[in-house]
């Protein structure tokens, strides 16, 4: 009885210790959907960064596209002691089981650039239909009137509706006026650019590639359908819109074969973040975060604690602004470019 007593207290002496160690160093475990698109370094060096000046803990994991997968790697981030998760959802439905179980064990939830309409995940993005509408109006400068492909994101995604909303409030009056014609439409399986080509393809031909103008919703979908463009002889002559600010498309857009990147600065995205996050493991209420509004818009309706961040379009006439600001350097984004086509690079 007596050494059933001592192991027991020996025991709790531990747990104790290791609730001790959790507070001193807090750890924030992050979920990536798929770690392997450039844009997410980005992001994941702001995060570090911030923790690292918090004095907390870094952990990850790249659930590399797959739904089921995120749900073990979100366990196992648990499981090596996160006491908050930042989750970039794969898909935003499959990921429930895994907010479930953290929301059952206290751990907080931030759900990263894409929307989990779960109340317990705290939402923070940058303005996905205001992006929309920015790419919309930048390719509706070059081409008000023609046929116009819409290369969209993935169907699991929220971002993709949204986006593709905010794209419709800016060119529905001209489609129903008829100066503007959609004549391809379609999701992209998991952002991937060649999903985005394949059916950029599918669509020159279905139309005898008389297409003036892609809306792509990200610099990916837009890679895949400039490739798309460039093997039928239109690149640079059919105005294409993006996000992200990807460095490859930041030289497109130098080139003349993108017209648009709308740049989310994922610093301050990943920063924002990580501060909500450490916040959230220390007790705070959603509600009193800075910045914190109530967010509707989603496709359930559900009241969500929110941050949204302001987008800004990149095209070839401002270019100079990202490079200036230390996103990508000079040398990067003029790399082809002849002398005297673009400010920026002269």
């Amino acid at each position: 009885m007596r050494l059933s007593l001592t192991i027991s207290a020996a025991a709790l002496v531990s747990v104790l210790a290791m609730g001790a160690a959790r507070a001193a160093e807090p750890v924030v475990g992050v979920s990536w959907s798929n770690f392997q698109e450039e844009r997410w370094k980005t992001d994941e060096a702001a995060i570090k960064k911030a923790l690292a000046a918090a004095g907390a803990k870094y952990i990850s994991a790249d659930a590399q596209s797959s739904a089921s997968k995120q749900l073990s790697d979100v366990e196992a981030l648990i499981a090596q002691g996160a006491n908050a998760l930042i989750i970039l959802a794969q898909d935003s439905d499959a990921i429930a089981p895994a907010v479930a179980k953290a929301q059952a064990e206290g751990i907080p939830v931030v759900g990263y650039d894409r929307l989990i309409e779960i109340p317990y995940a705290y939402y923070i993005t940058f303005d996905n239909k205001e992006v929309g509408r920015l790419q919309a109006a930048e390719v509706q400068k070059l081409k008000p009137k023609g046929n116009y492909l819409f290369v969209k994101g993935s169907a699991a995604d929220p971002n993709a509706d949204f986006l593709f909303s905010g794209q419709m409030e800016v060119l529905k009056p001209a489609i129903d006026k008829g100066d503007i014609k959609n004549v391809g439409e379609a999701y992209t399986d998991g952002w991937l650019p060649a999903n985005a080509q394949k059916n950029t393809e599918q669509f020159l031909t279905a139309n005898n590639n008389k297409v003036d103008a892609v809306v792509a919703s990200n610099d990916g979908t837009a890679g895949g359908a400039v490739a798309a463009l460039a093997a039928q002889g239109l690149a640079g002559s059919v105005p294409v819109s993006g996000q992200d600010a990807d460095f490859a498309a930041l030289n497109r857009v130098a080139l003349g074969t993108q017209t648009v990147s709308v740049w989310k600065d994922s610093r301050v995205l990943g920063q924002k973040a990580a501060e909500i996050a450490l916040q959230l493991a220390k007790g705070a209420d959603p509600k009193s975060v800075p910045g914190t509004t109530t967010f509707t818009g989603g496709p359930k309706k559900v009241a969500m604690n929110s941050t949204f961040l302001k987008p800004v379009p990149i095209t070839k006439d401002n270019l100079g602004v990202i490079i200036e600001a230390g996103w990508v350097p000079k040398a990067t984004v003029c790399q082809g470019v002849a002398k005297g086509k673009v400010k920026a690079c002269d």
